[in-house]
């Protein structure tokens, strides 16, 4: 077997993994990236970046990812649609986050943060699938010792970072465990030509409809994505669902997608469909455990993503960012990162994940989202209301802000976690250690 030895290595070369390595090289730690696929590769995704996103790779110094003046679209905001109503919603001022965003495809997105991530001293190995790990036991906790390759390479370490996405093997190998009675999404996207590819809007249609005219419980999205990329003038089509397992999504996301394409057809002067895939979302950080004394895992693999809109990617960098921040305090604690990051995680993301997961978990009632909907899209406090409510799918709210729709989200999210840690044992576990 080839033995390697790391300081740092990294499982998984999406955006979480390759920001961890950037960020860890550049505090001068010995880094290795690791991927299963060549890079570039192509990622299930609606290729969106909301202001939050933006200023996360402001902060990890990859601001030129995103520049405009590159032709990358400018977003100013959704643009809702349903229920015989629109409402425009621009991004708010805030003094945190741009009151802008973007959309890169993900081919592109992860290739240039790979490279980063190797500008700043990370060496990257791709073509190598983890398998398995060695581990031994500290203060009664497991330790990684070495991860194996399914090529027979093994690599020692002092630490692991877990970014392999929501189906991590090795996260499953150390206890990671995803509740399945908790909302998760399931999504499909495409790729269309069309000559309004420099759109500076995000189109999301509430109320979908297949070929038969048979309202779905799903919602669909259209990103542009500018007019000279890898696709030329084009946007990222898709279209999702959320489901429990109490209440599963009846609906062929694919077969969804084909018909929204139709139906958006004229007004976009859309070319057909290409790239169709799908995926599968755990969301709201509903998985068991997410760190031992020297791993952790980030981005996806942690459910770090959305429930109110399947988001990811700003929690994926911000999480990358946060562990390689931690990593000196866990150098000098007997226990490393096992309680450190699960800590955080709940203290930076519990009570908003609950209350989405608790407002998603509504949505996927028969029925509510049509009695509800005509309220918000039609009525004389629409504006308003879908207004917030993009501030709110945005995840632009932090702890800092005093107005009344942040007051009111974070002490609700305050209340829903109570609630959870009292009342629901199935949700105890999130972010456990």
């Amino acid at each position: 077997m080839n033995a390697t030895e790391c300081e740092v290595l990294v499982v998984g070369a999406g955006p979480a993994g390759s920001a961890a390595a950037h960020r860890a090289a550049l505090a001068g730690r010995d880094v290795l990236l690791v991927d299963m696929q060549d890079v570039p590769r192509d990622k299930t995704c609606g290729d969106g970046l909301t202001p939050r996103a933006v200023h996360a790779l402001e902060t990890l110094g990859a601001a030129d990812l995103v520049d405009v003046d590159a032709g990358r679209p400018h977003i100013r905001g959704l643009k809702l649609h349903g229920f015989g109503g629109s409402v425009t919603a621009p991004w708010p001022e805030h003094p945190e986050f741009p009151a802008w965003g973007t959309a890169v495809p993900r081919t592109d997105f992860d290739t240039a943060l790979v490279e980063l991530a190797v500008s700043s001293g990370a060496r990257l190995r791709t073509g190598l699938k983890a398998v398995d790990v060695d581990t031994d036991l500290l203060g009664g906790a497991r330790r990684v010792r070495a991860v194996h390759f399914a090529d027979g390479t093994t690599v020692r370490c002092r630490y692991l970072v877990l970014a392999e996405g929501v189906r991590s093997g090795l996260a499953r190998s150390l206890g990671s465990q995803w509740l399945r009675g908790l909302v998760h999404g399931v999504a499909a996207r495409s790729y269309c030509p069309t000559p309004f590819g420099g759109e500076p809007w995000i189109h999301s249609h509430l109320e979908l409809r297949d070929a038969e005219g048979v309202a779905q419980p799903g919602y669909g999205w259209i990103f542009p994505l500018g007019t000279d990329g890898e696709h030329g003038s084009a946007v990222n089509l898709g279209c999702g669902a959320l489901s429990t397992s109490r209440r599963p999504a009846k609906v062929n996301v694919r077969r969804l997608l084909a018909s929204y394409a139709s139906q958006c057809r004229d007004d976009w002067d859309l070319g057909e469909p290409t790239r169709g895939a799908s995926a599968l979302l755990p969301m709201g950080g509903a998985v068991t455990r997410v760190a031992g004394v020297n791993w952790a895992a980030v981005g996806d693999t942690a459910a770090l993503v959305n429930p109110l809109n399947g988001e990811g990617i700003d929690y994926a960098l911000e999480s990358a960012v946060d562990l390689v921040d931690m990593l000196p305090d866990a150098d000098t604690s007997p226990d490393g990162l096992r309680h450190m990051w699960p800590s955080h995680l709940r203290g930076r993301y519990g009570d908003a994940f609950s209350l989405a997961r608790r407002a998603a978990t509504l949505l996927t009632m028969p029925g509510l989202l049509a009695a509800l909907g005509p309220l918000g899209m039609r009525g004389p406090l629409a504006g308003h209301l879908m207004g917030s409510a993009a501030r709110l799918m945005g995840n632009l709210v932090t702890p800092e802000d005093t107005d009344l729709t942040a007051r009111t989200w974070l002490a609700a999210g305050r209340l829903s976690s109570a609630h959870d840690r009292f009342w629901h044992a199935e949700s105890r576990p999130l972010f456990g250690a």
